[in-house]
């Protein structure tokens, strides 16, 4: 399905309103910069999808999947696919992994942005900033 600017916009907005206690707890870590000194957004559009989270600097996509995603796994496998022709990496996390083990989530994130090509924020974060984990001690 393919839509126009105005009305992806307009749903991605609502999803914004409707957020899952998983997508509230990993927001509550990734908004204002707070993850590193990367910015997020949430209910991000990217091509003709909706992203859950993404860091456009770092083209990094984190998505969170609830029960519904076990019957879709092949139309995630396409979203995913196509995400990564766009030249985003995705992460996947099941929403009860977040909610039960968010320091792992949190720590998986940071690796990857580590591993990124763009490793450091686009921001003169100091050096010493990025070397210490900012996760210690939250979930």
């Amino acid at each position: 399905m393919t839509m126009n600017r105005k009305p992806r916009t307009g749903f991605a907005r609502a999803l914004r309103q409707n957020q899952t206690d998983a997508e509230k707890r990993l927001w509550k870590h990734l908004r204002g910069r707070a993850f590193a000194g990367w910015k997020f957004r949430r209910q991000h559009p990217v091509g003709r999808y909706i992203a859950d989270f993404a860091c456009p600097e770092c083209k990094l996509i984190i998505e969170l999947d609830g029960g519904q995603h076990m019957a879709a796994h092949e139309a995630d496998e396409r979203r995913t696919s196509e995400l990564n022709r766009l030249g985003y990496r995705v992460l996947r996390f099941w929403d009860n992994e977040m909610l039960a083990n968010t320091q792992g989530v949190l720590d998986a994130i940071y690796e990857a942005l580590n591993s990124s090509p763009q490793s450091s924020p686009q921001r003169g974060e100091e050096e010493a900033d990025l070397n210490s984990s900012p996760l210690s001690g939250r979930g």
